[in-house]
């Protein structure tokens, strides 16, 4: 619980500080730096573009570097360091160079926690409790997408540069020292083995580890034709045996496991693009009031979240992806239909967003969840060649967070310019399409073929 906890913290901190300096973003470039009004907002774009691009290239490299250490501990504890530095480098930076490094840094920093915090947590709950356990995380970590914004901006006006930055240190703080104080499963058990026996050079193996080996435990793979489908051939090239999620990449259930998650990030990121400036142009909305229409869809995915995650332990994938994804397809349409006017359009908007909220809450954990099982299978069915270190969930999770750091990057720019050039009622039915791609995509892949394609 504490790991999982700690996890969780994580992503909040990574989530929250993020969040928290977007909105003054755009002060810092024209106070501190001393650009024009005309370059502020390419600056900008050019500041969340690093951001990005730090994290969608350096999740791989976090993923292989974390499989091969002895602990997670070390990258874990070093992503925070990263996050540090760069909260320090934006709090003092004064000119471009120093606030484009930051923002690597904190992209950085976002590809190893959300690649170490992944795997931890596979590693300690088991699949069988991860749905549940990543509905609940994202649940938790959709509070700081939804409230630093919010609270940057209120910060900033009330109190300036300070007040921002030291409500970030203390956050740092209290992650830091709870990321201090893991013990990893694997090294509690090495403890354990050396309490137990009281010699350090014992290598018995943990007893799961010997039902694996012996062949005595109950194989999860179902049959023998699943068993052939996730078998890796013997002749691997030389960097599928280092970075050894690649030949799982060949199974497509895993490939439309990302895709998904691709989608969902993109979905996130259209959101975060366009409701402020909805919010804005129909009903004259400040920067506070047009944050508060964030509260209904993040209120609802915090609800909802643990709820689909279990059902997604209970029922599988395939019903929560498929599900989730239809159920968005009528949510997207509808929001065309509020306009300029009262208080009874914002109630409209409000509520729209907030069955929007619950599509998301649905969306959140499948993808990982499938994602986790595969890779699970493919050792299960290829123990020799992933040797003793076990399934490479770190590689796994560091590719995972490459691909939601694309969608994250490109929802909004793909939001945006359709907004611009269809409207935005338009801009709706354009995701909603490709959210019903995206639930055919998950009935015929995710969890497996359907029942009613599988004789044939």
């Amino acid at each position: 619980m504490f790991i999982v906890s700690t996890v969780a913290i994580g992503l909040f901190t990574d989530l929250f500080l993020y969040g928290l300096v977007v909105p003054i973003l755009p002060y810092m470039l024209q106070d501190r730096v001393g650009l024009p009004k005309d370059q502020i907002q390419s600056h900008v774009d050019a500041l969340l573009a690093a951001y990005a691009g730090a994290s969608v290239i350096f999740s791989p490299i976090a993923g292989v570097l974390a499989d091969k250490t002895s602990t997670r501990q070390g990258p874990f504890l070093l992503g925070l360091v990263a996050l540090l530095l760069a909260t320090v480098l934006l709090f003092v930076g004064s000119n471009i160079p120093t606030l484009v490094v930051a923002r690597i840094l904190q992209g950085c920093s976002a590809a190893v926690v959300w690649t170490i915090g992944l795997a931890l947590c596979i590693e300690t709950v088991g699949k069988e409790n991860l749905g549940k356990t990543i509905g609940s995380i994202f649940s938790f970590i959709s509070v700081g997408n939804l409230l630093a914004p919010l609270l940057g901006g209120v910060l900033y006006n009330k109190t300036g540069y300070p007040g921002v930055f030291g409500i970030g240190f203390g956050i740092l703080a209290i992650d830091f020292f709870m990321r201090l104080l893991v013990i990893e499963k694997k090294v509690a058990r090495r403890y354990h083995l050396v309490n137990s026996e009281g010699n350090a050079n014992d290598e018995t193996p943990a007893p799961e580890d010997n039902e694996a080996a012996n062949g005595e435990e109950e194989p999860l793979l179902g049959n023998k034709a699943e068993s052939n489908e996730f078998q890796i051939s013997a002749d691997q090239p030389a960097i599928a045996r280092k970075i050894q999620i690649l030949p799982c990449l060949k199974n497509p259930r895993l490939v439309a496991a990302l895709l998904v998650a691709f989608v969902q990030a993109a979905l996130l990121g259209s959101f975060d693009a366009t409701i402020p400036t909805v919010g804005q142009e129909l009903f004259h909305f400040d920067s506070l009031k047009a944050g508060i229409l964030f509260l209904p869809l993040g209120a609802f995915d915090f609800v909802a979240g643990p709820l689909f995650g279990w059902a997604v332990d209970r029922y599988g994938t395939k019903l929560a992806a498929v599900g989730g994804y239809t159920f968005l397809v009528p949510c997207l349409v509808l929001l065309r239909l509020p306009h300029a006017g009262g208080t009874p359009q914002v109630i409209l908007y409000a509520a729209l967003l907030g069955l929007c909220g619950v599509g998301l809450a649905a969306i959140g954990a499948p993808s990982i969840v499938e994602a986790g099982e595969i890779v699970e299978k493919y050792y299960e069915a290829n123990p020799e060649f992933f040797g003793r270190d076990g399934p490479p969930y770190s590689q796994l999770y560091g590719m995972t967070s490459m691909v939601f750091s694309s969608g994250l990057a490109v929802g909004p720019e793909l939001a945006g310019e359709l907004k611009q050039v269809i409207g935005y009622g338009n801009m709706n039915i354009v995701l909603a399409v490709i959210c019903g791609l995206t639930a055919v995509l998950s009935f015929f892949f995710i969890g497996g073929k359907p029942k009613v394609l599988q004789n044939r």
